[in-house]
This record gives structure tokens, C-alpha cells and sequence, in this order.
């Protein structure tokens, strides 16, 4: 695999031909490098993706702007569904591996054409990446409801901005809501990180079902807990960051996040033992 310094293969998922590989702790400061690199390959293309999260934000805000417990919800399902939107990514970063030029033609083929016409295959393994992310999206749609139901009927006072939700909910002196919600919202969102965490590249890259991959993410978890909590941290805040960036800052931050993501999956995971799934 590029730019990985000697890993051997610790342990193995259940199909006999893809490795886990171990890290050490700071190889994903190193991943953001490569992103960064292949962002610069790209241009324009990469930053795109960005400005479509951005504007998908606005939206929210704008939905959301007199419904902030609306916005507290969104704000970790976009946690959730981001990987699967960044599909496009990882393809580029793919073909920039290859020696292949990064185009709009990639990015229009990893979302019209992957599964090259098979439409009559819903179980096959063509549309592993499309089930995968219909998933992905329900879990989204699932914490986005709940969180605004739990904050809605707990909450001492109707919560309609980002100082009420302060005031009520985070510096609230009686009652628990505050820690209750970060609490679910952990227990549904570190199950999800572990469980996509190179699973999406995957799906993207070789003919794998979407059990194999879910069980290789997880043993990559089992593997390197300490550098994928650092990853973990390092995605939560850079995601903050670009929300707290009046949205812009999303346009670096969703590249940056995604091309590092497919860095990840290429030293985490030895998959060459795996038939390749092109694009036609």
C-alpha cells in the first residue's frame, strides 16, 4: 500500500483474503496529508463536494431556524450519513492512486454507474454500496427524530435557538437532559463510526458483501482502538469547526475528511486479495 511505513497484518476478517493491518497512534495526521495533496490533484472537483455539504447545511439552517433542538439532532446525522456522500471522494483519490486524471467524469460514473446497469440485482453485490448507505441514511433520519422528540418533550422550555438550548438544556441545573442526550447519542454514534469506518472504500473498491466489510470496520476498531479514537476526534473536530465557520469552512473540511478516509482504508485494511469492483 503507498506512503505506509512497514505494518504487518494482525488479524484477519472473516474473508481469508483481507488483512487488518495495525498503525501507530499519529498515522492519521498522516492521512490529512495525503488529503491534502490529492485535494490540490483535484481542484476544483474536490472542493465542490464542499460546497454542496455547505449549501445542504444552509438548508438546515434554514429549516431549522426556529427549530434549534431540529438543528442539535441534524448536526449528528450528518455524522452518520457523511461517509456514503462521500463516495465520490474516495473514488477520486482512488483514481489519483492509479495514475487515472481526476475528473467530473469519475465523480459522475461512482454515482450513476458503479453498479454498471445491474438494476435487477438488489441482493447482489453490486448494490452492497446503495444499501449500505439506504442504512445509513435510516439511522440518520432515526437520531435526527428522536433527538428532537427527547429534547422537545424534556426540555423545561420550548427550544427555538442556539442560547435556549444553552440556557435549558447544556447549562441546566436541574435534571439530566443534557448528559441523556450526549449519552444516546454516543451509544448510536460510536456503534456507526466503527461500523463505517473503512467499510464505505471498501464496498467502493472490491466486490465484498456489506457483512464482510462491517465485520473487516470493526476489526480494524478491535485492532487500533487508541489511533481510531484519535481519528474519531480528529473528524468530530474538524466537522465542528466547519459548522462553526458560518458552514464555508465545510468546503475544506469535507474534502479534507474524505480523500484522508480512503488513505485510511488503504493502510488499514490489506485488500488486494479481493476481485476489484470497476467502473464502467
Amino acid at each position: 500500500m503507498p506512503n505506509s511505513p512497514p505494518i504487518a497484518p494482525t488479524a484477519k476478517p472473516p474473508s481469508s483474503s483481507l488483512a487488518v493491518c495495525s498503525i501507530e497512534l499519529t498515522r492519521p495526521l498522516h492521512w490529512l496529508t495525503l488529503a491534502w495533496r490529492d485535494m490540490r490533484r483535484c481542484g476544483w472537483i474536490s472542493y465542490m463536494h464542499g460546497l454542496a455539504m455547505a449549501l445542504v447545511g444552509v438548508v438546515m439552517l434554514t429549516v431549522g431556524r426556529s427549530h434549534f433542538w431540529f438543528m442539535a439532532g441534524a448536526f449528528s446525522g450528518f455524522l452518520l450519513v457523511a461517509p456514503i456522500l462521500a463516495t465520490s471522494l474516495y473514488a477520486l483519490s482512488r483514481g489519483l492512486e492509479r495514475g487515472e486524471k481526476a475528473s467530473v467524469a469519475v465523480v459522475l460514473k461512482t454515482w450513476l454507474n458503479w453498479h454498471h446497469q445491474q438494476f435487477n440485482k438488489w441482493g447482489d453485490s453490486h448494490w452492497s454500496l446503495a444499501q449500505f448507505g439506504v442504512l445509513l441514511a435510516l439511522a440518520g433520519t432515526a437520531w435526527v427524530l428522536f433527538s428532537a422528540a427527547l429534547i422537545t418533550l424534556l426540555a423545561p422550555a420550548p427550544i427555538t435557538t442556539p442560547m435556549l438550548f444553552i440556557e435549558h438544556v447544556v447549562l441546566a441545573r436541574n435534571g439530566f437532559l443534557f448528559e441523556l442526550w450526549l449519552a444516546l447519542g454516543g451509544i448510536l454514534v460510536a456503534p456507526i463510526f466503527a461500523s463505517t469506518v473503512i467499510t464505505i472504500p471498501l464496498l467502493l473498491d472490491r466486490h465484498v458483501s456489506i457483512r464482510e466489510a462491517v465485520a473487516a470496520s470493526w476489526q480494524v476498531i478491535l485492532v487500533n482502538p487508541v489511533p481510531m479514537a484519535f481519528w474519531g476526534a480528529i473528524i468530530m473536530g474538524l466537522t465542528l469547526l466547519g459548522f462553526s465557520l458560518a458552514l464555508l469552512g465545510l468546503v475544506l473540511v469535507v474534502p479534507l475528511l474524505g480523500h484522508a478516509s480512503w488513505h485510511a482504508y488503504r493502510e488499514l485494511v490489506d485488500a488486494d486479495g479481493l476481485p476489484r469492483r470497476e467502473q464502467h
